[in-house]
């Protein structure tokens, strides 16, 4: 695998907004539909490019090509987000070591320990802030595993710094951009070799859809990690794929408003006496707080709403929250007390009132 300058991607000057709502689009020509029509297809006839169900689908092409665009590189659909992460923690060779946050998303720490029991690789759990420490452990790595910010701790890490020491020390780079979205933030522009999402959140948004993706400029990278999808299978749906792309036309809109909604609710639950921390990056739509009276008073909150929903997925248009640390594989170093709150599009006066009563309550 070639660590060679990424290709660039051709940019057609437009805006994300604009490019979240016309790309993967079929060409304007009479009584063609706006949409790609779903194509439910397991087998093609035979002398193209397709062949089989899969190795390929318009419907999933129609994806990439909208999301790839929104990240600058070249996107490749998956069944989930952990399909995605084991995809390309299957790139790394025996014995290589990753580093990858501690506080990363559960299931890719899983993933690591899971492999670094079985003696495939080995794992270093960093703290992504201290970048100093980052780098040092950059000098013995294979893959740099990147989460900006962090889940759930809400940590941002220096991704330019941190690639371009792991590239000096002939190391790919990965970020999970879930949490931030390619609105709010573009690794492959800050050096990084790969970015995975976990479709399933902002960029599906519906709380309708488990699927992930992977981006990437690297050619050979591109044909490395798609070959690797067509042999073990891991694709996605037909209607989740046409679902997600659905999904990605409005991401603009509910990202801008799911922000808004934070920053705002942040600034008031750090003056409510009932909350001992707010973490909150100052982007993007989730916020987690450590409550003061501790985990009976995180789970209490849980309980007591109307309109947020207590669940452990995140990203869609309704507001959801949960204590991470009912999760007994969830890292120790993660509050008893914390609560994530993923915020949605509602009426940020009523999100409020809701989650005010149930804090007054405690």
């Amino acid at each position: 695998m070639s660590q060679d300058s990424p290709t660039p991607v051709p940019d057609p000057g437009l805006r994300p907004a604009t490019v979240a709502v016309t790309a993967g689009r079929p060409p304007h020509v009479a009584d063609q539909p706006l949409n790609p029509p779903i194509a439910m297809a397991s087998t093609y006839v035979a002398g193209g490019d397709l062949e089989y169900g899969r190795y390929g689908n318009p419907t999933w092409a129609a994806f990439e090509e909208t999301l790839g665009a929104l990240e600058g590189g070249r996107a490749l659909a998956f069944a989930s987000g952990l399909a995605a992460v084991a995809t390309v923690l299957d790139l790394v060779g025996q014995d290589a070591t990753v580093v990858a946050p501690r506080h990363a998303y559960n299931g890719t720490v899983m993933q690591l320990g899971d492999l670094e029991a079985r003696g495939r690789l080995r794992s270093e759990l960093v703290d992504v802030t201290d970048t100093d420490a980052v780098v040092k452990a950059c000098e013995d790595a294979a893959l740099v595993w990147l989460e900006s910010p962090t889940n759930p701790a809400l940590e941002v890490a220096d991704i330019a710094t941190i690639a371009a020491a792991a590239h000096e020390a002939g190391a790919y780079v990965v970020v999970d951009n879930t949490f931030a979205t390619p609105l709010l933030q573009r690794p492959l522009e800050l050096g990084a070799d790969l970015v995975v999402h976990s479709v399933t959140k902002y960029l599906a948004g519906h709380s309708d859809v488990l699927m992930g993706a992977v981006v990437t400029r690297d050619e050979q990278l591109y044909g490395v990690l798609k070959g690797r999808r067509d042999l073990l299978g891991a694709v996605p749906g037909t209607l989740e794929a046409y679902l997600a792309l659905r999904g990605l036309r409005t991401l603009h809109l509910r990202v801008e408003r799911a922000q808004a909604n934070a920053t705002d609710l942040a600034s008031r639950l750090a003056a409510h006496p009932a909350v001992d921390q707010v973490r909150y990056p100052g982007f993007g739509g989730i916020i987690s707080i450590v409550l003061a009276g501790g985990a009976p008073a995180a789970d209490l909150l849980t309980r007591t709403t109307r309109i947020w929903v207590h669940a452990t997925s995140l990203g869609g248009v309704e507001s959801s929250f949960e204590r991470r640390r009912r999760w007994k594989s969830e890292p120790a170093t993660i509050p008893d007390a914390l609560v994530r709150l993923s915020v949605g599009i509602e009426d940020v006066e009523d999100l409020w009132d809701d989650l005010r009563q149930a804090l007054d309550a405690l």
